[in-house]
């Protein structure tokens, strides 16, 4: 015979759990405020990620000349300028080869239209030009009835654009004044913070940075991985414009799932075109297969060794980010999710049993010491002279 509860024990437990369901539902109303408050500060808050991940990909260039006695203003604004070189070079490289074999692929299109049309006049479908035609105005008028729509289509796409430049303008400057001010920031922020604050947060600060940079360096790994893989084979096929459409596939690569569709489709519209059907599918098939390794093997991998998160996180944060908030979403999931691991490790090193500290090296998500003194990373601890 099993022996009664206990009356105290059990009302213990039951006080125990209403504190702990009432301490969750403070952090998560606290943290459906923080969210609304950034939803909130968004115009603000991209441009200032976008210009963080940009300072992570070319603090390295900057660092180096600082190291070698140039003022940080001089440095930073080389960076700067060289970054919008390489930039125009890649646009460059992918729409002077574009231009120059635009009629090529004009007359390639206008050919597979025409081929388009003889197949449906042929069996089984047998629509005649008549048919066709009719189809035709059939969808001007539609069309037509529907240009309130458009317009408004429209009206969204160019707002879209504008603020896409506006971004990329802020991004540009904050990043400029990222390498150029970055490492007086962590110890300008520990002067301000009281007690131990100001211990804590600079360090956390300074192994999220590096997160940040494990981060972007990972994305343009399996963005190269991806531009070779295809690019071999466009170039075993024959396609033209290889070069092109392979620079296309890599910076797609930082554009989570927009990026590798927007790639791919442009890819095999060129095999279309300039090659016909069956090398078209054998384009796809490719870019299907390589983005199924890096979604599912490449990327994860690299992804895990570099921020010191399992796989299965990587994958799981990338879904819930598409999600909640799209292509955004994706693209933040991956850093977010690892700045949350850095955040965590730091508090769970403060949190420790003093006797149980032996072994502990106090890295954060990732394994860099970032925070550590003689680093001149942006937000480090060490002041790197004027």
């Amino acid at each position: 015979m099993t022996a009664p509860l206990s009356s105290d024990r059990s009302r213990a437990a039951l006080r125990i759990s209403a504190r702990v369901s009432a301490e969750l539902l403070l952090v998560f109303a606290m943290s459906a405020v923080a969210l609304w408050l950034l939803g909130r500060m968004w115009s603000v808050v991209w441009p200032l990620v976008v210009g963080l991940l940009l300072t992570t990909l070319t603090w390295p260039m900057a660092r180096f000349l600082r190291r070698r006695g140039w003022p940080p203003a001089l440095a930073a604004s080389v960076v700067t300028v060289l970054f919008l070189l390489v930039a125009v070079g890649v646009v460059a490289l992918i729409a002077v080869p574009v231009a120059s074999q635009s009629g090529e692929l004009t007359d390639g299109v206008v050919e597979g239209i025409q081929r388009l049309r003889e197949w449906a006049a042929g069996p089984p479908l047998n629509i005649g030009d008549a048919q066709i035609n009719q189809a035709f105005d059939s969808a001007v008028s539609r069309a037509q009835e529907g240009v309130g729509s458009m317009v408004g289509a429209v009206v969204t796409g160019v707002s879209t654009v504008v603020n896409g430049v506006v971004t990329a303008v802020l991004a540009l400057f904050l990043m400029f004044f990222f390498l150029k001010d970055g490492p007086r920031f962590l110890p300008w922020l520990s002067r301000q913070l009281p007690g131990r604050l100001a211990t804590d947060v600079p360090t956390v600060f300074a192994r999220g940075w590096a997160t940040l940079g494990a981060f972007v360096r990972s994305q343009a790994a399996v963005g190269l991985l991806d531009a070779v893989l295809i690019g071999l084979g466009l170039w075993v096929l024959g396609v033209p414009l290889v070069l092109p459409l392979a620079v296309l596939t890599f910076v797609s690569a930082f554009v989570p799932i927009i990026g590798a569709l927007f790639a791919g489709f442009v890819a095999v519209l060129i095999a279309l075109v300039s090659n016909g059907l069956t090398d078209a599918l054998i384009v796809l098939v490719i870019i299907v297969v390589v983005q199924q390794l890096e979604g599912n093997v490449f990327q994860p991998m690299i992804q895990s060794r570099g921020l010191g998160l399992h796989a299965a996180v990587v994958l799981l944060a990338v879904t819930l980010g598409g999600s909640l908030a799209g292509i955004v979403g994706s693209l933040l999931a991956v850093p977010i999710a690892a700045l949350i691991a850095v955040v965590w490790n730091y508090v769970r090193e403060q949190l420790v049993d003093p006797a149980g500290e032996s072994g502990t090296g106090g890295q954060g998500a990732g394994g860099q010491g970032a925070g550590e003194p003689g680093t001149d990373e942006p937000g480090s601890g060490a002041t790197v002279p004027s």
